[in-house]
């Protein structure tokens, strides 16, 4: 921090009130120094629900987040969306899987309930979430918050989009093309991925369900397989069975599946 320095004494009495002053201060048992304010992290109550936040993707990279919030009505591109508390279960350490192994259900949940989308269209946004914990000070001292967080951007974001104000129920009535996902390029392998209300080669349609919460992973190949199968007559239907149609699709893998997505997703050649 930089600080304007003091102009110099012009009289020998300014000097002499200066010091004054200090005696005073000390004989009252003041301090003239400042105290340094909280750090988000470190406070022992959760955030407020609702706040919002300028981030960006390096910030999520973190598991703690000190950054003060901002006016809704402000430019922002961050919003909680839930708080609460972690609960003894999952774990006494900082760092213990088994805190994101908890949050990532009830966050998802409340993820799209705020949104108004369901678990198929969640997966097919410009939106995604992250979330925080206290610091580890605060931590060591009994804190135990959560709170999960609302971005303008997904994982391959490397940079998040303002959000608008409001964004509660953003998706309940007609989806805005700005926040579903399109690609651009000759294949979804590889592709840009960007908002539907720019140029784009592909739509994400629809996706494909591929077991449920307690099924083990099926394997990689039964995974593409059966989302190819379907993907094929779920983008022909999506496109009204033309005659001659591409199509694409996005399958995900062991670790995916141990984080609890089941579904992959169905793309569709178009520029529309």
């Amino acid at each position: 921090m930089t600080l304007r320095p003091h102009a110099p004494a012009v009289h020998d009495r300014i000097a002499g009130l200066v010091v004054a002053l200090v005696l005073l201060l000390v004989a009252s048992g003041c301090s003239s120094a400042p105290l340094a304010p909280q750090a988000a992290s470190d406070r022992s109550d959760p955030p407020g629900l609702g706040a919002c936040y300028v981030l960006q993707p390096q910030d999520v990279e973190s598991p703690s987040n000190d950054a003060e919030p901002v006016g809704c009505g402000e430019g922002h591109t961050a919003q909680t969306f839930t708080i609460g508390t972690l609960p003894d279960s999952t774990g006494d350490g900082y760092d213990d899987r088994g805190h994101g192994r908890w949050i990532y259900p009830r966050c998802e949940a409340a993820f799209e309930k705020f949104l108004g989308v369901d678990e198929s269209l969640a997966m097919r946004i410009q939106l995604s979430w992250a979330w925080f914990r206290p610091s580890e000070k605060a931590w060591e001292d009994g804190a135990r918050w959560y709170r999960c967080d609302l971005v303008g951007g997904t994982t391959e974001s490397t940079a998040y989009r303002p959000l608008p104000n409001p964004t509660k129920g953003l998706f309940r009535a007609k989806p805005p093309e700005e926040w579903l996902t399109c690609a651009t390029g000759a294949t979804v392998l590889g592709s840009t991925k960007g908002p539907c209300s720019e140029p784009h080669d592909w739509r994400a349609v629809t996706t494909i369900k591929l077991g449920e919460k307690a099924d083990p992973y099926p394997g990689e190949r039964l995974t593409q397989v059966r989302t190819r199968d379907y993907c094929s007559d779920s983008v022909g239907a999506w496109m009204n069975y033309p005659v001659d149609y591409e199509f694409g699709f996005t399958w995900f893998k062991q670790a995916e599946w141990q984080a609890g997505n089941r579904r992959s997703i169905c793309w569709a050649k178009t520029d529309r």
